[in-house]
């Protein structure tokens, strides 16, 4: 293993202990349901990279954060990526029948169950966000903003729309980085940007570059997903291998090629490090994680 891909794992290693014991934690209060808080705790806790988790916290260090103030947040975001997932796979959408190797949501509790465990999920995002400890109220209510911009109709929601819009259709290399950079792009961004507003004074040329870096990182991450859909094993990724093609979905290799899909990601790979050039030692986390997106196997 490289050096960089050590870096990269022990810190993903690290800040997944900390996200989980903190999300552990905290999806333990009081439910109107105890169903609910089972649906909730098994779609949250039940493994998962937490990249962009681990994304937000990365950004924090790198622009001098060395507190546990990135903490509650980078647990909003994983909060936001887990209601998306469990809505992804639900029969509507995607009708997918395994995540992360177990059963999905839906399939573990019942349809109804797995739609309010979504729902709940992300309405305890936005509140553990609202009320993140060691942080002003005014950065609160930035990261907020940030979090439901990326969240909704503008970014996330808005971009799975136009995928389920896309099916069947042949889209140029435009409309699919217009869809991803909504649909998977715009709540890395958002990790990242939530990361650094943390920090005690933010300098806008800093998150101008970081929001570069995880604008082409975005990217990058989808590209390489679109990969391991025809190149993975479901044993190792967790879910249907091919299920894009099953269902005729506009992706990178089936616009570019397998090679032209590749070289596109080495592209946007070398964009998001070369945002990085104004950083020193303290953005080493940002640059092993650009790294380990376009190489993880999973």
């Amino acid at each position: 293993m490289s050096g960089k891909n050590l870096l990269a794992s022990d810190f993903l290693e690290t800040c997944r202990a900390r996200v989980d014991a903190e999300l552990d934690r905290c999806i333990t209060r009081d439910s109107a349901s105890g169903r609910l808080q089972e649906a909730m705790r098994y779609s949250v806790l039940g493994g998962g990279k937490r990249i962009r988790p681990a994304l937000c916290l990365a950004a924090a260090k790198a622009m001098g954060q060395t507190g546990d103030e990135a903490l509650i947040p980078a647990c909003s975001v994983e909060l936001i990526h887990a209601y998306s997932l469990i809505h992804d796979d639900l029969p509507a959408m995607d009708d997918d029948e395994l995540r992360r190797g177990r059963p999905t949501t839906h399939i573990a509790f019942d349809e109804a169950t797995a739609i309010l465990a979504g729902d709940a999920l992300q309405a305890l995002a936005f509140g553990w966000l609202a009320e993140a400890p060691g942080l002003p109220e005014s950065v609160r209510l930035i990261m907020v903003r940030e979090l439901a911009r990326a969240s909704g109709h503008g970014g996330m929601v808005g971009g799975q729309a136009i995928d389920l819009e896309s099916v069947g259709k042949t889209l140029a290399l435009a409309q699919l980085e217009t869809m991803h950079r909504h649909k998977t792009g715009a709540l890395i961004e958002t990790s990242v940007r939530i990361g650094a507003l943390t920090a005690p004074s933010v300098d806008e040329q800093a998150l101008a570059s970081l929001t570069q870096y995880a604008k082409a990182l975005g990217l990058a991450f989808q590209v390489q997903d679109d990969l391991l859909d025809i190149e993975g094993d479901t044993t190792v990724i967790g879910k249907p291998q091919g299920s894009d093609a099953a269902r005729a979905k506009p992706t990178y290799p089936a616009l570019l090629g397998l090679e032209g899909a590749r070289e596109h990601l080495a592209n946007l790979l070398e964009q998001a490090q070369q945002s990085l050039q104004a950083f020193g030692p303290e953005a080493d986390p940002l640059r092993a994680m650009a790294d380990y997106v376009v190489a993880r196997t999973h």
